[in-house]
């Protein structure tokens, strides 16, 4: 299974963006799916995610600001990023699995990641 991010970038802080992933290789499975995001000099932690029910889960330091949604294709998920911090600066990384771990780092499947930097 081959996860491919797109949608980083440079924004102004206060601004957003929207990441995209889309799973390739085993469109057989229905995978959930998450982002992670990793920070120079801080470990990998969990932003957001779709649990066993279908419902979105987030980290404390983006509810309210950051929106996870599946696409109408199989295996596609995005993450809307509004009122963007300079400290949500991190490489953002997509993950899948065929079980549900949420905002737990024990993914299977990983894509590159994608460079977000908010300044100004």
């Amino acid at each position: 299974v081959q996860l491919v991010e797109s949608g980083g970038g440079l924004v102004q802080p206060g601004g957003s963006l929207r990441l995209s992933c889309v799973a390739s290789g085993s469109t057989s499975t229905n995978y959930y799916m998450g982002w992670f995001r990793q920070a120079r000099g801080k470990e990998r932690e969990g932003v957001a995610a779709i649990d066993d029910t279908g419902s979105p889960r987030y980290a404390d330091s983006v509810k309210g600001r950051f929106t996870i949604s599946e696409g109408n294709a199989k295996n596609t998920v995005y993450l809307q990023m509004n009122r963007l911090k300079p400290t949500d600066t991190a490489i953002y990384y997509c993950a899948a699995d065929s079980w549900a771990y949420e905002l737990n780092p024990y993914y299977k499947y990983w894509g590159q990641g994608t460079q977000v930097t908010v300044a100004s």
